[in-house]
């Protein structure tokens, strides 16, 4: 298997004067990715497992519910083959505890941490590009000769744990409440 990638000649404008001419670059985006119904993934994972679509749609239903409510409780759940979800949230970070309030929050979050082998999958999983001019030509095909490296949200800093988002390090952000209340750096 293989991920499918378009790269399309778009013209870019970084301003909003009419008078930029902008510059043409290829961008790239994912192509043929389409959203699976339930109802495909419940009739694929009861083929697969030997149990009836009835059996397996109740047990589908039932592990969301666990997910969520668990989840909703603060709790890390572990997504079976795919890695942990959590909730968090993204707040501003205050010096004195007198100021902690709700409306320090700006947004919740749904986190996910990957398993190592997903991770090894998509390592391993080869990235096929069909670039495209601006005109709509397939002018070239190219298949992936890179080192397969994934992100890891850990180390870019990303996983909604801590990070100064702020000016004068006042603000930060706390990704589930498990960071410390002050300067999130």
């Amino acid at each position: 298997m293989a991920m499918k990638v378009k790269a399309i000649e778009k013209k870019l404008k970084f301003t909003k004067d009419e008078n930029d001419p902008g510059v043409w670059r290829y961008v790239m985006q994912p192509e043929l990715y389409t959203s699976l119904s339930q109802k495909k993934v419940i009739k694929e994972a009861a083929l697969r497992s030997g149990v009836s679509q009835g059996v397996m749609q109740a047990c589908w239903d039932a592990a969301g519910e666990v997910i969520k409510a668990w989840a909703t409780e603060g709790h890390s759940v572990a997504l079976p083959g795919l890695g942990t979800m959590r909730f968090g949230l993204r707040s501003k970070a205050v010096e004195d505890v007198n100021d902690v309030k709700t409306k320090l929050i700006r947004s919740r979050r749904i986190i996910f941490t990957p398993d190592v082998d997903l991770k090894e999958e998509l390592a391993g999983t080869a990235i096929q590009i069909t670039c495209y001019d601006r005109n709509g030509n397939e002018v070239k095909r190219v298949t992936s000769a890179d080192d397969g490296t994934v992100e890891d949200e850990s180390l870019t800093g990303d996983s909604g744990n801590s990070g100064n988002t702020g000016e004068g390090g006042n603000t930060g952000d706390n990704g589930g409440g498990d960071g410390p209340i002050g300067d999130a750096e």
